[in-house]
């Protein structure tokens, strides 16, 4: 008996040694502290980093870009491209306990159309209606063919919610998220943590390594990587490019980064509210002037020692629908005089406001210094980064710097900032010509013809200016040693699947 018992307790500890061991709690930094907790409302960055832990969305997108499964396991589009068909996971249960069926993405898909404070709307504006045609089969039939669609169900469009606690809760259903992911929601302290634990009946539940998530916003990158170090943190986000080498130095901690498809930004207010009422907003010669007395090549030099690429659109210079006849210009400080001075101004006072993380705080005090020597005048305003959106919606700014994290599809990255009725359209810029062109391309099944599209809108935006394009900058990682198969995402998401902590 004594031996059968020890027998037992060796095969035990065998198998106890070839699984990976589930550790109590994964701590991760976070730049800024996540806007409200609901997809069809929400809009941050970080947001999409702790849904990506907490709600599954129907497609996904894997290291190379491309859609993959997800909880919609395949799908197919009708000859004339204005029927999108998604067989459904069968199996998927929400973190409530419900099922979820074609029916719940149904609830969802309408709810991101219909909800009053959904920023949703513009992603899904060519969607007529969307059905359930089969218990796990939902079809999505368009207003017009529209390429762009499944893009967008990669992201928060595509998020699907409890219907019980999305109809219960309505707009404060950030205060309980429901969601079908590997994590489900415990505990939100603003400004402070956002807490998740393992979802038990997730449907790919074995390869959920960690018992609990919390996530700590953490503007200050030295702060944040004293924290790594000390060990109250076991993955720092977005850390300063001036931190780098340090990190690769350090024998505890790894350091990953990867270029995103998204954009660092400036924001002009064009016609959102009274504030919009100020020289920069009425006359693209001085947006024009601003732009020209940047020096982005050295603002990434400074600021991301060399880490991020300088630029002038949405795409980076090395997407295929950057536009090459749109070369990211030189600074030139004597031609943004001139502009200013045909604008009927020698010097213009600028309120430019900012996240109050460290990186953002330094390049907008270096752009400070830059745009000062052709006679602009900028007093900085520094706020915690959920105020700096919530500021942009209710157009109380004149310029706001902000990044875009970016989509897959070039649609996500112009549509709904720049078409008079886009759903992040918070400059308030209005051209019909713009939104022609956009609206062509998201019809188009050729992708030559979708370029032309966007190389003759972008030659408009250049022109009139409603957002100052700076770079794209790279997602960068601080990771402790004790952290093991991380692997940064291209779209700046962390991916906890398979992840583990000794």
């Amino acid at each position: 008996m004594k031996k059968f018992a020890t027998l037992t307790s060796a095969l035990l500890a065998s198998a106890f040694l070839a699984a990976p061991a589930l550790s109590a709690e994964l701590r991760i930094g976070l730049n800024d502290d996540a806007d409200v907790l609901d997809p069809a409302q929400s809009r941050t960055f970080v947001g999409r980093i702790v849904y990506t832990s907490m709600c599954d969305k129907l497609v996904d997108i894997d290291q190379d870009m491309k859609i993959v499964p997800q909880l919609a396991t395949e799908w197919a589009w009708s000859q004339d491209g204005k029927a999108l068909t998604m067989k459904i996971r069968d199996g998927v249960k929400f973190h409530d306990g419900e099922t979820l069926d074609a029916a719940a993405v149904v609830a969802t898909i309408e709810r991101n159309m219909t909800l009053p404070e959904s920023r949703r709307k513009s992603e899904l504006s060519s969607v007529e209606k969307v059905e359930a045609t089969g218990p796990l089969e939902v079809k999505f039939t368009l207003k017009a063919p529209d390429v762009t669609l499944l893009a967008q169900l990669t992201d928060r469009a595509g998020m699907i919610v409890a219907p019980k606690t999305a109809k219960e809760l309505g707009a404060n259903f950030g205060s309980k998220p429901v969601c079908a992911g590997p994590f489900k929601f415990v505990q939100r302290v603003q400004q402070d943590r956002i807490v998740l634990e393992k979802f038990a009946d997730y449907w790919d539940k074995d390869r959920i390594l960690v018992d609990k998530l919390t996530f700590l916003p953490i503007p200050d990158a030295t702060v944040k990587l004293a924290n790594l170090r000390s060990g109250d943190l076991d993955i720092a986000e977005r850390i300063s490019a001036s931190d780098a080498q340090s990190v690769k130095d350090d024998a505890n901690l790894t350091y990953a980064d990867v270029i995103g498809p998204g954009y660092m930004a400036m924001y002009v207010n064009i016609n959102n509210g009274a504030r919009a009422d100020n020289p920069l907003g009425k006359d693209k010669r001085l947006r024009q002037a601003f732009s020209l007395a940047i020096d982005r090549e050295a603002l990434g030099q400074i600021v991301f020692e060399g880490t991020s690429l300088a630029g002038n659109q949405p795409f980076p210079s090395t997407s295929p629908w950057f536009n090459k006849d749109l070369p990211v210009p030189a600074r030139d400080v004597e031609k943004a005089k001139q502009l200013m001075k045909e604008a009927g101004y020698e010097t213009l006072d600028i309120e430019l406001q900012h996240a109050n993380n460290t990186t953002q705080t330094q390049a907008m005090q270096i752009i400070q210094s830059m745009v000062a020597e052709a006679g602009f005048n900028v007093s900085l305003k520094a706020t915690e980064f959920a105020t700096l959106l919530s500021e942009q919606t209710a157009g109380n700014y004149q310029l706001s710097r902000s990044d875009w994290s970016g989509r897959i599809d070039p649609d996500g990255n112009l549509h709904q900032f720049v078409t008079c009725k886009g759903g992040i359209n918070d400059v308030k810029y209005c051209n019909p010509e713009v939104d022609k062109l956009l609206d062509e391309a998201r019809t188009s099944q050729d992708e030559a013809v979708r370029k032309q599209k966007y190389d003759a809108a972008g030659l408009i935006l250049a022109d009139d200016m409603p957002i100052i394009y700076l770079g794209h900058q790279p997602y960068a990682y601080a990771i402790s040693k004790k952290v093991e198969g991380f692997k940064p995402s291209p779209d700046g998401m962390i991916r906890l699947l398979g992840v583990s902590k000794k």
